[in-house]
């Protein structure tokens, strides 16, 4: 099986929330305060005196076009509600994209880290590394019985949402998809769609994460959530095996056309694509197609509107970028390595 899991786990996240003592809740401070807030930020990375404080850079919401703000959303670098406040919104990014620090969202900070496969002690190990760096410099509202303070009450406690994103194209296609999902939701995880609250499951991909962070430690979360992460892996690959024994004339059938579409299209949505890159990421994993798979995962990105409107420089309408979107899959598809 491929490294990290990667076969069935597409990414890790941890996202820590965070408040500074003294200040109110970014839903009610003032202007003021949040400039305040973006500056105690600024001088906890950037001023701070390690290797850190010159590996991110700064994005401020108001300096930054509505295209580049939606780049930056389907990047999961920052949240569509950061990307709407122009007002105080900023984010500090790490800039190999592992991490980055939303300023003045729901939360005055919200540290994410996230690392492709099933790495989430790593994915913890760097968020909490930026936490304490921060902590040297901010007094965090914190209580003694509860834990953080947090805008939402089901953040309060470790603050902590440890999630991954997990492609499940076995289970949907042999209908066992809904009895795992259910499942998961009953043991108190959140189950959402690729971004995140709201959406839908394109793809066949889901992020399952915790729901609650007050009663249990950050240790304990983590490994709950792997815990399900594995269960669900390992439930996958034993579908997939089924699914190909029982189906093997089909599957490659599915497979192949899906591939040829996707290599060989003038015109195609986004819905299309990761509908297509499934079934694809499917013929991958089964051995059906030597195809990069990590060409296929980072094309889940690039053919996100506003990504492929800055891949091509120029802004098009939602039929150009049907059309250039077949044109760049195919030619990163067919191109030689």
């Amino acid at each position: 099986m491929l490294q990290y899991d990667k076969d069935v786990v597409l990414s890790s996240r941890i996202r820590l929330a965070r408040n500074v003592k003294d200040i109110p809740f970014p839903t009610v401070m003032t202007e003021e305060q949040g400039k305040k807030v973006i500056e105690l930020a600024r001088k906890a990375i950037l001023g701070s005196n390690t290797i850190l404080s010159t590996q991110f850079t700064e994005y401020e919401m108001k300096k930054l076009t509505p295209l580049d703000r939606q780049a930056l959303v389907e990047k999961h670098l920052i949240s569509p509600d950061l990307s709407q406040n122009i007002k105080t919104g900023y984010a500090l990014i790490k800039d190999d994209n592992t991490v980055s620090i939303m300023v003045n969202e729901e939360d005055h900070l919200r540290i994410q880290c996230i690392l492709p496969g099933l790495k989430l002690d790593e994915s913890w190990d760097m968020a909490d590394k930026i936490d304490d760096l921060i902590e040297e410099t901010i007094d965090y509202a914190y209580d003694e019985k509860i834990g953080y303070l947090t805008s939402c009450p089901t953040n309060v406690g470790t603050g902590i949402r440890a999630s991954v994103m997990v492609h499940l194209p076995a289970l949907t296609i042999t209908g066992q998809i809904s009895n795992i999902l259910n499942s998961v939701s009953k043991i108190g995880m959140a189950v959402r769609g690729i971004y995140g609250e709201g959406t839908q499951a394109l793809g066949d991909i889901y992020q399952i994460s915790n729901q609650v962070t007050l009663g249990q430690s950050e240790k304990e979360i983590i490994e709950n959530i792997e815990g399900v992460a594995k269960q669900i892996i390992s439930s996958e690959r034993r579908a997939r095996e089924e699914l190909y024994k029982k189906q093997r004339v089909q599957i490659e059938d599915r497979v192949g056309r899906a591939f040829g579409i996707l290599s060989h299209a003038k015109v195609m949505s986004t819905k299309e694509y990761m509908t297509l890159m499934s079934d694809v990421r499917l013929g991958i994993v089964l051995g059906i197609l030597s195809v990069d798979l990590d060409k296929l995962d980072r094309l889940i990105t690039q053919i996100q509107p506003a990504n492929l409107q800055k891949i091509y420089g120029m802004q098009l309408n939602p039929y150009e970028r049907d059309v250039k979107r077949a044109e760049y899959v195919s030619t990163q598809l067919n191109k030689k390595e």
